[in-house]
This record gives C-alpha cells, structure tokens and sequence, in this order.
C-alpha cells in the first residue's frame, strides 16, 4: 500500500512566496488522500529558518530537526511512499533512502522546470531546492551530498527548460540525461516539481517558468513510465489554496496509478 507522507518543509526555497509553501503542501496532501483513498502521514516541520552557512540557506534547519523528522517517518521499509512537499529539498531523503534500498540501478525520471544540480558554490541563491538533485550525486557540500549516490547517467531531466552555467556543465558531462528512453533502468522514483507546468496551467506555483507544460501532457507523461516498476515518488512546490489544487487532481492519480501498478 503507498504511504503517503506531507513533508511542508520551506527552508529549503528562498522567494516572495516560500512561506506560503507549507500551507501549499498541506492543501495539496489532502487532496492526495482524497484522491488515492489512503491516510496521509504528517511529518512534522519547523518553519523557523537559520541564517545562512557556507552558502546555504537555513542549514541549520535543514540538516537538523527537518531531516530527523523525514529519515524517522521512512525508517520502518514498507511499499511506496508520495512525498508531498514543501520545496524540492524534501526529496534529498526519499530519494536517498530509495538508492540505499534499491542499489545502484535505481533511476529518477525528474519533472522540473530546473534542473536543481547547483553546489553552495555555484548557486546564485542560496537556496537548497536548487542543489537537491547535484546532492543526490554524491557532489557538493558534505553535509547534504547522498551515500550512496545515484549513479551518473540514471535521472532523466523532463520538462527542464531554465539551466544556469553549471547545471548545463553537469548535464555535458554525464550526470544526467534528457529522455527517459535514455535510461536502462528498471527500478525508478518519479520527482514532479509543479513548476513543470506552465502558470497560466496552474497559478499556484511557487517559483513559475513561462513556457511550461500543460496537465494534460504532464499527465500523459507519467503514463507512459507504467514499464517501469515505481517504487517512489514526489510532488513538489505548490503554493495553491485548497480550491486551486483541485485542478490537478488528474496528476496525483496518474502518479497513483504508477505507484499502485
């Protein structure tokens, strides 16, 4: 049975409307529940933030009682869990549990409008939803960076269009592709960041990017990984009131249909 686990962690984003993400998760895990008929497990979060560390905004935060609280709620293996989040950064631990229990092989079809492989270096942020995936990899700070790492090669960019300098350099030299018929994987986590889509889809998009994708494509898109054995996934992001998210209803079931196959 998929556990689905809300996670309203915002210290990971930076921007005129972060802290209106935690509010977001919560309206758009209750519609999960609805939806997939299953409980919704709530992971407890502060939403103070800390200052910013080697680059990093809310470090302290993050690598502290945030990520107690998610490593905690995924302790016990079970089948596979929706993380609603909060911003992107909510996936460096499913993820991270995901490689640890399903080896090298497991791949990451990435919905995204970014990439998200900055380092504390590089970023011109600060803000950790944007070097969650690089982190994944093994590379950048020491403090977040996954053991084990995904392996080079295995994550597909989907919907990707705003890279800065160093995110196309990682993509140049191998970290990731850009078709999901370049993967030769079997077992995969699907990560959907909302601001995939194109605003004028859904307006409730914290960090929004012109020329997205509409619900009806992401939709389809998730439907065509039913070859795949999905043994997680994530959905990213949402600022949306209750009455907004209903809209995307049709996701959370195409990302059921996948978890349940």
């Amino acid at each position: 049975m998929t556990l689905i686990t809300a996670v309203p962690q915002r210290q990971g984003a930076v921007g005129p409307r972060s802290a209106e993400l935690p509010d977001g998760c919560l309206a758009l895990a209750e519609l999960a529940g609805h939806v997939l008929g299953r409980p919704v497990h709530h992971v407890r979060q502060t939403r103070e933030v800390s200052e910013v560390d080697g680059g990093v905004f809310s470090r302290a935060v993050l690598t502290g009682p945030n990520r107690a609280a998610q490593l905690a709620a995924l302790e016990a293996p079970g089948g596979p869990v929706l993380t609603i989040g909060g911003d992107c950064g909510v996936e460096l631990v499913p993820i991270g549990v995901a490689r640890f229990r399903h080896g090298p092989g497991l791949g990451v079809a990435w919905f995204d409008a970014h990439p998200d492989l900055n380092t504390a270096a590089t970023s011109p942020s600060g803000a950790f939803h944007g070097m969650v995936l690089r982190s994944l990899f093994g590379e950048g700070d020491p403090d977040f960076a996954a053991d084990p790492a995904l392996t080079p090669g295995n994550v597909a960019l989907l919907g990707t269009r705003v890279f800065d300098p160093e995110e196309r350099a990682a993509v140049a030299r191998g970290l990731a592709v850009t078709s999901v018929d370049a993967l030769a994987v079997e077992k995969l986590y699907v990560h959907v960041d909302l601001d995939v889509l194109d605003p004028s889809e859904f307006p409730g998009l914290n960090y929004p990017e012109l020329d997205g994708w509409t619900i009806d494509r992401l939709v389809s898109e998730l439907d065509a990984l039913s070859g795949y054995e999905v043994i997680g996934a994530g959905i990213t992001e949402c600022v949306g009131t209750a009455r907004e998210v209903e809209v995307l209803e049709p996701v959370l079931a195409a990302l059921g249909r996948l978890l349940d196959h």
